[in-house]
């Protein structure tokens, strides 16, 4: 496979950690290098700015953001690149993670972001693999398998519930 643009996995804080363990997992089960940073879209603006600013030539290919509250993060970052940006909006006990979400989906015109749902670390890894595999047909059939196992686990499951019904 050649060279792959690696993914960038920032957090909004350390305790964010535990909901991007997965989006790192499945970046690094397709073999896909990874760097995760702590920075704050509103304690370390000039950080985050720069880190954006210069993402693509530093060799990354997709930038995923995990932000809980105002979750400004992935915002922050899409104004300053023009690299895909996902939003991994992180549960807070406020309103469950629907602020975490609004404020990560909700951008003006011009500053688009992807978003998953909430805590869904994994969905985040995942379609940052998907959006790098429209460039690598490597990555593309690695995901084709990966569908295909998981379309093979689940008709598992299901002759396996048609027998516990008979």
């Amino acid at each position: 496979m050649k060279n792959l643009p690696k993914a960038a996995v920032i957090m909004g804080s350390k305790s964010d950690y535990e909901v991007v363990k997965p989006c790192i997992a499945a970046l690094k089960k397709f073999g896909v290098g990874v760097e995760a940073r702590v920075m704050s879209a509103h304690r370390t603006p000039d950080a985050v700015h720069a880190f954006a600013a210069d993402a693509r030539r530093n060799g990354f290919g997709v930038i995923v953001a995990a932000a809980g509250k105002a979750a400004h993060l992935a915002g922050v970052l899409a104004a300053a690149t023009t690299l895909p940006v996902i939003g991994l909006p992180v549960q807070t006990s406020l309103a469950g993670g629907l602020d975490s979400l609004l404020s990560t989906v909700q951008m003006p015109s011009g500053v688009p972001v992807a978003c998953v749902g909430v805590n869904a670390g994994e969905n985040a890894g995942l379609l940052a693999v998907q959006i790098l595999s429209a460039g690598f047909i490597d990555l593309a059939e690695k995901l084709d398998a990966f569908k295909a196992d998981m379309a093979k686990r689940i008709a598992e499951d299901d002759a396996e519930l048609q027998k516990l019904l008979q």
